[in-house]
């Protein structure tokens, strides 16, 4: 995977791997998701309240898109349940499972 990249040094937040709660907002949720545009947002409409909220930053899904792509995890998550039966509960479990152990094993 290519050096991570933060919107501080002026590139795109749909572009970046990382970027700092202080540059997130709600309409930032397909680039970060909720829960981290959330904290962007307090982080702009409290602090001027005198609301203290944690700074940080959060990984894209750019990155993580990548991420499964350098690992070659992409097509074989997308194949995984091609022949899955989705009635079958137990077996979406197993499958489910099995995914998140090949995301947890892959390399950074």
């Amino acid at each position: 995977m290519t050096n991570a990249v933060n919107v501080a040094n002026d590139v795109a937040k749909d572009q970046a791997y990382v970027v700092p709660f202080e540059q997130l907002r709600m309409t930032d949720v397909e680039i970060v998701g909720g829960k981290n545009a959330s904290f962007g947002e307090m982080i702009s409409q409290l602090s001027k309240a005198g609301v203290q909220v944690p700074t940080g930053f959060a990984t894209t899904a750019l990155a993580f898109r990548d991420f499964l792509h350098h690992n070659n995890l992409t097509d074989r998550i997308a194949k995984r349940p091609e022949t899955l039966d989705v009635d079958d509960v137990k077996a979406l479990a197993e499958c489910g499972k099995e995914i998140r152990q090949w995301i947890f094993e892959a390399p950074l």
